[in-house]
């Protein structure tokens, strides 16, 4: 049975879905002003994963990850670059596209944006208005009343009366309470805005991801996910939000994944210190960078380096030279991997013992592949299966293993020295074949030579 660390409860718990064999999930998805960077690669691979997972284990799932298309970075970047702030968005969200097609993640089956669900959120504001929960102090604002939830801080462990010491209310604000905070702000000059009951404005972040996650999933939902920094205050204010607007719990669980970090801190835009995905990838095989993602387990953190990527890419390598010279077969034989596999990611999605798991069974088709192909080649085709799971080793072994070649060797000269090679092993000219070998190495080619020929890589 699959268990789910569950932040609210700070324990695994057996996954039961509210509703049969039905699974609904939310994400909290990007802020698009930027393009996305590795931080963001780590909370899309890591729900992805999620989503893979409980699809290969039967479940109907789906799967929400929204937009923020309108906040504060936002109107602040569309006013730098001197364009709509709907043209910065439509530009940023094609590239997200287009980053997570080349890292292999699966898109969402829904993906709503904040600026088309205002009419929702002004109905939830107004439900907590009438309910004492928010209040609009009449200069264009509307605040919710965070004192007034009994059950504010209950995801993060935080206590109110903690949260009140050193809290302050900004010039400008109109809050009864430091901790209160926005659902609904005042038009000011310049910006984007809406019509409202309470005037022109645009929603507060908090509110766009309660009104989203209802109004595609239903009041009570199974996971809701997202990076450990939104743990507080977004997630924590989405609870007190919903659950006072619907009476009702809000998600069965919760899922956090880990940050990517350099040198110890968090990457993020605001410290400086990222990297975007496309100028990862621009050094790294797409593959190599997700490899380095789903290796680790989502809720620990990364430490990005490029010694980690070397192992990454690494790891894959030995992978796709077990794959290499194989026919493409059906899985067939290896079940004892397969239970420890299932095992592994049925453990709070366990990926860590997974890749261990893929390790172990590309030792077992490498000791095979000299005395029983067949055999092989049915293993190799379960490490295929198992590595989809993971969202890799599904190119071609020569694909991967010679990515990157174009431009630095010509694939044809290198074919034909590897030929001329061979038919001077094959005459006994020793000297000859060692001299073209060496000419290869100068190129940066390097031979492996097995029972099944001759095959060739660039080298590192």
């Amino acid at each position: 049975m699959l268990t789910i660390y569950n932040t609210l409860t700070k324990t695994k718990e057996p996954f039961k879905p509210l509703d049969g064999n039905n699974v609904r999930m939310y994400v909290c998805g990007m802020t698009v002003y930027d393009y996305c960077h590795l931080g963001h690669g780590r909370s899309m691979v890591a729900f992805d994963l999620a989503t893979r997972w409980l699809r290969k284990s039967g479940y109907n799932l789906t799967y929400v990850r929204n937009i923020t298309d309108i906040d504060d970075k936002i109107i602040n970047r569309a006013n730098e670059s001197g364009e709509t702030f709907d043209a910065l968005t439509a530009r940023m969200i094609d590239a997200m596209h287009e980053d997570e097609r080349r890292l292999n993640i699966l898109p969402p089956d829904q993906e709503p944006r904040a600026t088309d669900h205002i009419a929702g959120m002004h109905a939830m504001i107004q439900t907590l208005i009438d309910k004492g929960y928010a209040y609009a102090p009449g200069n264009g604002d509307v605040y919710y009343r965070v004192g007034k939830f009994v059950g504010y801080g209950k995801l993060s462990r935080k206590k109110i009366e903690d949260l009140r010491i050193g809290a302050r209310i900004e010039v400008g604000e109109a809050k009864q309470d430091p901790l209160d905070f926005v659902l609904w702000k005042g038009v000011k000059p310049g910006e984007p805005s809406w019509e409202s009951p309470w005037g022109h404005g645009r929603p507060g972040w908090h509110i766009e991801c309660s009104v989203m996650s209802t109004c595609c999933l239903g009041e009570s939902f199974d996971i809701h996910g997202g990076g450990s920094d939104l743990e507080f205050p977004h997630h924590e204010n989405e609870i007190a939000q919903s659950e006072a607007a619907t009476g009702k719990p809000y998600a069965n669980a919760w899922m956090h994944c880990g940050m990517i970090r350099i040198n110890g801190e968090k990457m993020s835009k605001s410290l400086n210190n990222f990297f975007t995905i496309r100028d990862v990838l621009e050094k790294y095989h797409p593959e190599v960078v997700r490899y380095l993602l789903v290796a680790s387990h989502y809720r620990s953190a990364i430490n990005y380096s490029e010694d980690s990527l070397r192992d990454a890419k690494g790891a894959l390598e030995r992978f796709y030279h077990a794959l290499r010279g194989l026919p493409r077969v059906p899985a067939s034989g290896g079940d004892a991997f397969v239970e420890r596999f299932t095992a592994a990611m049925n453990d709070d999605f366990g990926t860590p013992e997974a890749c261990a798991v893929l390790f172990d069974l590309v030792r077992e088709i490498n000791r095979l592949r000299e005395s029983d192909v067949s055999a092989a080649a049915g293993l190799a085709g379960r490490l295929r299966e198992l590595g989809d799971v993971l969202g890799v080793l599904q190119l071609e072994a020569d694909d991967f293993l010679r990515a990157g070649a174009e431009g630095k060797v010509d694939a044809a000269q290198v074919e034909g020295l590897i030929q001329a090679r061979l038919q001077a092993r094959a005459d006994k000219n020793w000297g000859e074949s060692d001299r073209i070998r060496d000419q290869l190495t100068a190129m940066g080619v390097v031979l492996e030579d097995s029972k099944g020929g001759t095959t060739w890589r660039l080298a590192d």
